[in-house]
This record gives C-alpha cells, structure tokens and sequence, in this order.
C-alpha cells in the first residue's frame, strides 16, 4: 500500500482569491513617484496600487517598520531620562539627610520634574492619535 504524499506549502484559498490582472502605463516620473511612496510606507507595489485605487488617494499610510523604530528610540530616552530622574532624586535626598538641600534645587527640580511629565503626557496622546489612525486603515 502507498501512501499519496502531503501537499506542502499554504492552503488553495477558495474565497477571496485575486483573479482579475490590471496593467496601468506610467511616465518616467509617475513611475519614480510611485516608487517613492512605496518606499516611504514600506507597503509593496500591489498593496500599494490596492489601498490607494480601493480606499481613495487620503488614505494614511503608514511605514510600519520606520514606525517602530522611532517608537524603540523614544522608549529608551524615555528610559534614560526616568533613570536620570532617579539618580537626581537620590542625590536629593542625600543632600536633604546631610542638610545641604537648598530651596533653589528643589524648585528647579520640580519645575524639570512637571516640564518632563507634560512631555509624557503628550507623547503618551501622540502615540494614542497613531494607534487611532492605524486601526481606521
């Protein structure tokens, strides 16, 4: 008895399934431009054509990959920047236990302390405006 081997690879689809072929005749610099935006979003040349001829030309597009890496960098300034916080609040306090801690210090400290906490707060609405606009795509 022999067995039929198995098929590799992805399941036919059996909705859904692009059939139907378009060709479009581009100038030079039509075609330059369009592969200026795909390389600005990162999508490929069909993904492309089919959100910007199905979804209308104001759709947002977004390069996915350039976006987490802005998103990793900001991460670990943020990093930074609370570890500064840190150290500068220890430093505080081992000045205040020595009885060294002026006026002038704790004011400016607070008034860098309230600046960093509105730049959170606006990164922190920044980023939920992205995340709206990426799940209205």
């Amino acid at each position: 008895m022999t067995k039929t081997p198995k098929k590799i690879g992805r399941p036919p689809m059996l909705t859904g399934k692009r059939i139907r072929i378009i060709k479009a005749k581009l100038t030079d610099e039509e075609f330059e431009a369009l592969l200026e935006i795909q390389k600005a979003t990162g999508l490929n040349r069909m993904e492309l054509i089919r959100k910007r001829v199905l979804h209308g030309g104001s759709t947002v597009t977004i390069n996915i990959k350039e976006l987490l890496g802005t998103l990793d960098a900001i991460g670990a300034e943020m990093g930074r920047a609370g570890n500064n916080i840190n150290q500068l609040a220890r430093h505080a306090n081992i000045l205040n236990k020595q009885g060294n801690l002026t006026p002038e210090v704790i004011i400016e400290f607070n008034k860098l302390f309230t600046a960093y906490i509105r730049i959170q707060q606006e990164l922190e609405k920044t980023l939920r405006q992205i995340l709206r606009a990426m799940k209205s795509t």
